[in-house]
């Protein structure tokens, strides 16, 4: 029955695959080898699956380079925008810098004026009191010189009624009535030079009156420029602020601990501004020097946040193009041994790829290490480490102090590796945490 069925599929195939005969001559005879329809069928067909198969095979190989490529001009944009918001942040900053020390500047000057003015204007005050006081005094004198000059016009007459009624001008009254006339013409004159000098001692009192009004409106107006000038620092201050402070808990730090650490590292700087006295009474400071010295604060708190950055892994050890091929977490082990935690994040790129410290530290390890192959370990502040591991090559040693940005080696395969790449650890207290919180924290700032 076998045989029948395969004749007969052999007489269907017939008119597409004619028998043919493959003929081999050797010394001792010629022998043949049959290729029958179904063999050669069945033959055709096999070669047109292995094709299939290759064209596939290919077109997935041609897939992933094209993936690799644009995920590795992915990561340079990305490079290029995070080094061109880090570049940018620095002018701002620099910019912010200056800004408030021209402002600073224009507040001593702007402070220095107004000392200038509150001195003037209590100069003028000064006067107008005297000069009010002393026209009180002469506006005294001038009433109590006017009821003598009448009491002694009165005296007069009586003395002369008298003389009349005692008929004589060479009497000895006629002679003090003459006298009396003489006295009351000087006082007469005494009084017109003390009314004039009234006359311009008031004057001189509205005068000094209508200049401390002039004072007065140069102080307000120099006081609403200072006020617009502190609002500019203190929104420049609060915004430039805000983004630095959400990075740091971003990553798990608080703001505080972090500045009070810096401050305690840099003695030169930081700690508590002292309050800008401008008195030399004792008098009680003034809401723009409590205002002036709320900025001087906040530009000192971005001064240790420059250097907490410097001291904190936020960038990425790999400053060319490279592709993240695992994450933190658990995955499935590439050595085929199940499921594992994997605590650290995965830099893939060509072999010799430069690896950059990520923060400044110390190096603490810089060798082989168990499973990792060659490996640098480095310690930063606030109790964080760092880990480079698979290097093809270290170019530090240990105990050398490092910088953020430098190079400590090369891109490798060493130790429990199935590729050229870099597995790079953050670790906090000694633990493990995910190095993308931190890479990720800079992103809205840098």
């Amino acid at each position: 029955m076998p045989q029948r069925i395969m004749y007969r599929v052999n007489h269907a195939l017939e008119h597409r695959f004619p028998e043919q005969r493959l003929f081999l001559k050797s010394d001792a005879g010629t022998k043949f080898i049959r290729l029958r329809p179904l063999t050669q069928a069945v033959g055709l067909g096999v070669g047109g699956a292995l094709f299939s198969w290759m064209i596939v095979a290919t077109s997935m190989l041609m897939i992933d380079s094209l993936g690799a490529g644009s995920g590795r001009e992915q990561a340079l944009r990305e490079q290029a925008s995070f080094e061109a918001r880090l570049d940018a942040l620095s002018r701002e900053r620099d910019e912010r810098a200056d800004e408030a020390v021209r402002a600073q500047e224009r507040f001593n000057l702007a402070l220095g004026k107004v000392s200038e003015m509150q001195s003037l204007l209590v100069g003028s005050e000064n006067r107008r009191k005297e000069m009010e006081t002393g026209l009180d005094v002469v506006q005294k004198t001038l009433r109590r010189t006017i009821a003598e000059r009448d009491d002694a016009r009165n005296e007069a007459g009586s003395l002369r009624e008298t003389l009349v009624a005692q008929g004589g001008e060479g009497s000895p009254e006629a002679t003090r009535a003459r006298d009396t006339e003489v006295t009351l013409d000087v006082l007469a004159d005494a009084l017109t030079a003390t009314a004039a000098q009234r006359d311009v001692m008031a004057g001189l009192a509205d005068q000094a009156r209508n200049e401390t009004e002039v004072v007065a409106l140069e102080k307000r107006l120099l006081e609403e420029r200072n006020d617009e000038i502190f609002g500019k620092l203190e929104e420049a201050v609060t915004v430039s602020m805000e983004p630095l402070d959400n990075m740091f808990r971003a990553a798990g730090l608080r703001p505080d601990d972090v500045l009070n650490q810096v401050r305690r590292g840099f003695s030169g700087q930081g700690g508590p501004i002292t309050p800008l006295r401008i008195s030399t009474k004792g008098a009680d400071i003034s809401n723009d020097e409590l205002r002036a010295n709320a900025v001087l604060s906040g530009l000192d708190r971005m001064a240790l946040y420059r250097l907490a950055l410097g001291k904190l892994p936020f960038a990425t050890p790999i400053k060319s193009a490279f592709r993240y091929t695992s994450g933190f977490g658990y995955r499935r082990d590439p050595k085929g041994m199940g499921t594992r935690m994997h605590s650290g994040t995965d830099f893939a790129g060509p072999y010799g790829t430069a690896i950059h410290t990520t923060a400044d530290g110390v190096v603490v390890k810089a060798g082989w290490h168990q499973g990792y192959g060659k490996t640098v370990i480095v310690r930063h502040d606030f109790g964080i480490e760092t880990l480079y591991a698979h290097m093809s090559q270290i170019k530090v040693s240990e105990g050398q102090t490092v910088s953020r940005g430098q190079r400590i080696g090369d891109m490798g395969s060493t130790g429990r590796s199935t590729g050229v790449h870099l597995h790079y650890e953050v670790r906090l207290g000694g633990n493990p945490v995910n190095p993308m919180t931190y890479i990720k924290a800079a992103t809205n700032v840098f």
